[in-house]
């Protein structure tokens, strides 16, 4: 298994098997050695650019959803406690 250093952190990085026809596979190759990288980095970057993109609509959806439903706690807090010491919990 390879190991990718990012800002914070060494992911361990798996392998994988990718099926593409000719053309492509050479197309992917001279775009790669254009920029002066690889075609392994060259599509990991596409994946984790379009993954990225997933996680960002998601929590702007999930901001959206709160702002729309604030809830109705009227500023009351509750301790560990309290959430936890319920019937259905017990």
């Amino acid at each position: 298994m390879d190991s990718r250093a990012t800002e914070n952190s060494v992911l361990p990085m798996k392998n994988v098997t990718l099926t593409l026809d000719e053309a492509t596979l050479a197309a992917g190759k001279h775009y790669a050695q254009r920029r002066k990288t690889t075609l392994d980095s060259v599509v990991g970057d596409l994946l984790r650019n379009a993954t990225l993109a997933d996680r960002k609509a998601a929590a702007a959806e999930m901001v959206r959803l709160m702002n729309k439903y604030p809830g109705r706690s009227a500023g009351k807090r509750w301790t560990r406690e309290e959430l936890y010491d319920r019937p259905v919990l017990r």
